[in-house]
C-alpha cells in the first residue's frame, strides 16, 4: 500500500509543478495574508487541488495544507504548496512543492519536487531515498571540513533566534539562505549540504514533513531543537535536519542560546 500512496503523492508533485511553473513568469498574485506571510495564486490552487485528489482518491484520510486544511484522521498529507514563496513571488527559481504522508504522527511517505530543475525527490519508510530513479545519500563531513555548506532560515517573528549559534557555528562551517528550507533539505539528502536548521513552530510541520523522511532514509538525522522526536501531523518545536554526523554538535550549540 505505500508504494500505492507514493505514486499518488508523485503524480500530485508533477501536477504542482506544471501549476508552479504555469504563473511563475507572469503575473502570480502575491498578495500578503493576516500574518503577513505571502500567497499567490500557485499555492491556493495547488493546495486546492490536493484536497480535491485526496477526497476523490482517499475519502477517509485528511490534508493539512499550508493553505487549507480538510478532514481529521491518523492519515494525514501534509502540504506545503509552494515553500520559498517569497522567492518565487520575485520570480527566483528556488522554491520546491513538498508532500508527505504522515500515519499517527510519524511520515511514512514523502516527495519534495523542484520544477526548474525536473528534479523529485522521493522515499518510502525502509526503502532508501531517490532522486528521480537514483539512490542518494547524506555525507559524512564535518562541520570544520572546508567541504561542509550549511542553511538557516530567519525571520523576525520567529519564536526562536538562533543568530547567535549561527554565529558560533558559523566559525566552522560556511552558512548561507537559499530562500527555501525544503529545497537546502533535499541538498543534505543529496549530499551537498551538510546541515540546516530551522526555527519554524505554528504549522511549520508542513516545511518539514517531507524531508523528514527523505533525509532519514538517506542516512540523516531531523530533530526538534532539544533533540527530541516531534510529530508532523501538528506544529513542531523547530528543527534540526543534518547528515547525522554534525547533529549533537550543533544541538549542544543551540542548547546554549535557546
Amino acid at each position: 500500500m505505500e508504494e500505492k500512496y507514493l505514486e499518488f503523492a508523485k503524480e500530485i508533485a508533477y501536477e504542482a509543478g506544471k501549476i508552479m511553473l504555469k504563473y511563475f513568469k507572469d503575473d502570480n498574485g502575491a498578495t500578503y495574508k493576516f500574518d503577513k506571510t505571502i500567497v499567490t495564486k500557485a499555492d491556493t490552487e495547488i493546495n486546492t487541488y490536493l484536497i480535491r485528489k485526496v477526497k476523490e482518491t482517499y475519502p477517509t484520510h485528511s490534508v493539512d495544507g499550508e493553505e487549507e486544511q480538510f478532514g481529521k484522521s491518523s492519515y494525514v498529507w501534509v502540504c506545503d504548496p509552494i515553500d520559498g514563496t517569497a522567492m518565487y513571488a520575485r520570480h527566483l527559481p528556488v522554491s520546491v512543492f513538498s508532500l508527505a504522508l504522515v500515519i499517527d504522527g510519524v511520515p511514512t511517505i514523502g516527495v519534495i519536487y523542484d520544477p526548474f530543475t525536473d528534479n523529485l525527490y522521493s522515499a518510502r519508510k525502509n526503502n532508501g531515498a531517490y532522486k528521480n530513479t537514483k539512490k542518494i545519500h547524506v555525507n559524512n563531513f564535518e562541520l570544520n571540513d572546508m567541504r561542509s555548506v550549511a542553511h538557516y532560515d530567519m525571520w523576525p517573528k520567529s519564536d526562536y533566534n538562533i543568530y547567535e549559534a549561527i554565529n558560533e557555528l558559523g566559525k566552522k562551517t560556511y552558512f548561507v539562505s537559499i530562500g527555501s528550507i525544503i529545497k537546502a533539505c533535499t541538498c543534505i539528502a543529496s549530499g551537498d549540504f551538510t546541515l540546516a536548521i530551522f526555527p519554524g513552530t505554528k504549522h511549520k510541520n508542513c516545511d518539514v514533513a517531507a524531508a523528514k523522511i527523505i533525509v532519514e532514509e538517506a542516512g540523516g538525522k531531523v530533530t526538534n531543537f532539544f533533540g527530541n522526536e516531534q510529530r508532523y501531523d501538528e506544529s513542531i518545536n523547530g528543527a534540526v535536519i543534518s547528515n547525522g554526523v554534525v547533529h549533537q554538535e550543533v544541538l549542544d550549540t543551540l542548547k546554549k542560546y535557546l
